[in-house]
């Protein structure tokens, strides 16, 4: 949980430190500009507060690895949401309104993660995990998010070492498979997701292990 509060921590300063110019440049998501990420970020503090106070009482149905999903392909942008979070975005116009919804509502998300009890149930999207394992799976979304965020932006301050650490760890073992110790921990999770296409000679270092890549998480 503290590394939770670490990676959104610094996910957050990030987005804050940037100049206005950049929330037009393109992020890491395909489709998505930089201020289309912004905006799903304050969706994803959302959830985040819906999630800690929407108690569960079955057994746990997923854990910090399971909760993801993962497909074949990865997103076309014609899901429905996606296509609001570009509208969404473009409403607000000013690159300070979206700095100042992710401030206040990322803010509470926060507050509400130091204060959660790591082994209260939670129910989110049909399943049931507990807030300690919730909170676990949101280092890989904030860190693959952060990567996404910086991905164009020179000069722009990446994730926390420690959160890079983590999510490679857990790309890895939804994967089954693990990334040579030549792969950065930026690299194992770019190629790993998909963000970029691993080179010739990652290929051959690779092996038989490129067969487990990328995942596309949901």
């Amino acid at each position: 949980m503290d590394l939770f509060s670490r990676s959104w921590a610094a996910l957050r300063t990030a987005v804050a430190e940037l100049p206005d110019e950049d929330f037009a440049r393109p992020s890491g998501c395909a489709g998505w500009l930089v201020r289309d990420l912004v905006c799903h970020l304050v969706i994803d503090a959302q959830d985040v507060l819906i999630t800690l106070v929407t108690p569960a009482e079955a057994e746990p149905t997923r854990d910090a690895l399971t909760y993801w999903s993962v497909s074949e392909a990865p997103p076309t942008g014609d899901d429905p949401l996606d296509a609001l979070i570009v509208r969404l975005a473009a409403a607000y116009e000013e690159p300070r309104l979206l700095k100042f919804h992710l401030d206040d509502v990322g803010s509470a998300a926060g507050r509400a993660a130091v204060l959660a009890d790591p082994v209260l149930r939670v129910g989110t999207r049909d399943v049931v995990l507990t807030a300690g394992d919730y909170l676990g799976a949101y280092v890989l979304e904030w860190t693959l998010h952060h990567l996404d965020l910086v991905a164009y932006v020179p000069g722009a301050a990446g994730p926390p070492a420690e959160g890079l650490a983590r999510s490679r760890e857990m790309l890895e073992r939804i994967a089954g498979a693990e990334f040579p110790a030549s792969f950065s921990d930026t690299d194992a999770l770019l190629v790993g997701t998909g963000r970029r296409a691993p080179t010739d000679a990652e290929k051959v270092v690779l092996g038989e292990r490129a067969a487990k890549f990328p995942l596309f998480l949901g």
